[in-house]
């Protein structure tokens, strides 16, 4: 560890017992043991009374905003799991999600003016130095421009981009030790959730990624009645500073506000997870920061989104699988939901499909049938994540966007309808995905794409034929050269494999003849030795002359 991170470390843990987060940690079973560390430090008996007036909610809250953008990330997540939370923690975590302390208006004032090269006033008819709000990354500004158009102007933090770096270092360390010494963590792959993690973040902080981000999806949902983008401004963007339309909205979590406008809470919920599948399936691109804070509701019931900081796309495959997924599931058809993890290679290739088929079921099977309300999608991820355990099923970092997309989906259904059906409102849709794409009319579409390429290569076409005769007949040319040099190396090697025989006969007898001949006293046995010695020499010579090799 550097010295920067032990400094850091420090930093958090006296965070944590500076508003009493500490003693809620030790007391959760897994560190129940080690609360006697508590009664060692000197901030527990130092202000212990003035924070036990604030509730746990609100220590928790001030914590993870001291502790940076990581934390306060982490804190806007859980506050739509309100079946994982209790009340009073998911009410204060929502503060999170537009609510964080803004900084100074002269530093958002010096920002901008820097990242202009000039005065916010040849910028601007007016711009007001009091945030309307202000997240962890950035905050926004009211503006209005020289031609009376009312724009919002968002401005990011300074100084922000070194304290993510400072805490993703600490991140990559926990990851890196996680992997080297707790196996189960290497199918979770650590190490890459944290890089994507970090992509995530630093690329949220170029602003000017954000307005393409969000002049793509304006495009991608141009007229429609379910979702509004508004507008980016580029003559006034840079990297730190974005200009966009000012909209008017209710925040989708004001759920007594809706209710007083009429707006239909139901329809409201239905349309959200149609948008959320035309995002990932019709576009392959989806808005990946879908907390509270971000959607708002237009009084004519259209949702208006904003921060695009943070988007997901997936590949032609991965959309194929999961909507094949999705409706092997709404099917029930767990044979199928099986098959498709194995050729996705989301599990390894000798997985037995009957197993994994019979533990999808047990899990799943409980879910359908039933509204949202009464789906427990805590117990169920807990359930699913055994069942990963035991299959070595790896994380896929491509989707740990969509995963969380997902969760913030199911907390805002919550929020808006308890008794959705969220399998039966997004059946019919990826139904209709799919006959689009497997369908006839999806073979002419594709088939009338590919005309203007197949047009443009067609004049090529005959030298690329002669092109592929002419590689094939210099590699028939090549392998029949090899061929003979192949026969050629066999044959040399049985030359000398004869040479070696002959050359260990002969060499042997004509010894044994040079051993006799140099014995002055032959044994009595051996009569006639100088006989015997001439018929070794004459037929180590023989041998010698028959098996040594003549030229081909």
């Amino acid at each position: 560890m550097r010295p920067g991170q032990i400094v850091r470390l420090f930093y958090i843990g006296w965070v944590l017992q500076k508003h009493g987060v500490d003693e809620l940690l030790f007391a959760l079973p897994l560190f129940r043991q080690l609360r006697f560390l508590v009664y060692l430090s000197p901030a527990y008996w130092v202000g212990r009374r003035d924070r036990l007036r604030l509730t746990r909610g609100v220590r928790i809250r001030q914590a993870l905003i001291d502790l940076g953008p990581l934390f306060v990330k982490f804190g806007q997540l859980l506050s739509t799991r309100r079946d994982l939370l209790p009340d009073d923690l998911a009410r204060e975590l929502a503060a999170l999600q537009d609510r964080v302390p803004p900084f100074a208006g002269r530093q958002a004032r010096a920002i901008a003016e820097r990242a202009y090269g000039t005065t916010l006033d040849t910028i601007f008819a007016e711009f007001s130095e009091e945030a309307l709000a202000s997240a962890s990354i950035a905050q926004v500004h009211a503006a209005r421009l020289h031609d009376g158009s009312e724009v919002v102007v968002k401005i990011v933090r300074p100084d922000i981009e070194s304290t993510i770096r400072r805490d993703i270092g600490l991140l990559r360390l926990v990851a890196d030790n996680l992997q080297r010494y707790w196996p189960d963590a290497r199918r979770l792959r650590p190490r890459e959730l944290v890089d994507d993690y970090e992509r995530t973040l630093i690329d949220e902080l170029d602003l000017q990624r954000e307005a393409a981000n969000a002049s793509l999806l304006r495009r991608n949902f141009e007229d429609s009645p379910l979702l509004y983008i508004p507008a980016v401004h580029w003559p006034y963007t840079r990297r730190e500073v974005m200009v966009m339309e000012r909209v008017h909205g209710t925040p989708i979590s004001d759920v007594g506000a809706l209710r007083a406008q009429r707006i239909d809470l139901k329809r409201l919920s239905e349309m959200g997870v149609e948008i959320f599948f035309s995002q990932v399936f019709r576009d392959s691109f989806f808005h990946a920061d879908m907390h509270p804070g971000n959607i708002f509701v237009s009084p004519e019931g259209q949702y208006i989104a904003v921060d695009f900081g943070i988007m997901g796309t997936l590949s032609r495959e991965d959309q194929r699988y999961l909507a094949e997924n999705f409706l092997a599931f709404f099917e029930r058809d767990y044979r199928r939901v099986a098959e498709l993890h194995v050729e996705s290679g989301w599990v390894p290739g000798g997985t037995r499909v009957e197993e994994f088929e019979a533990a999808i079921r047990t899990v799943c099977e409980p879910i359908f049938q039933r509204p949202l309300k009464d789906i427990s999608f805590g117990h169920l991820l807990l359930r699913l994540f055994q069942t990963a355990r035991r299959f070595n099923m790896e994380v896929q970092p491509q989707l740990v966007l969509l995963q969380k997309t997902l969760l913030n989906i199911e907390g805002l259904g919550r929020q808006l309808y308890p008794d959705l059906d969220l399998w039966q409102t997004a059946k019919p849709y990826l139904e209709r995905w799919m006959e689009d794409q497997v369908g006839p009319a999806a073979f002419f579409r594709h088939l009338r794409e590919e005309l203007p390429r197949w047009a443009e290569r067609l004049p090529h076409l005959p030298s690329l034929v002669h092109d592929v005769l002419e590689q094939q007949r210099r590699e028939r040319v090549g392998q029949a050269s090899q061929a003979d040099e192949l026969r050629k190396i066999r044959r040399d090697l049985r030359r000398y494999q004869r040479r070696a025989y002959a050359g260990a006969a002969g060499g042997a007898l004509m010894l044994s003849a040079a051993l006799l001949v140099g014995l002055g006293h032959p044994p009595p046995y051996v009569a006639q030795a100088p006989l015997l010695a001439w018929l070794l020499a004459l037929s180590g010579a023989l041998v010698l002359w028959i098996g040594w090799p003549r030229r081909d």
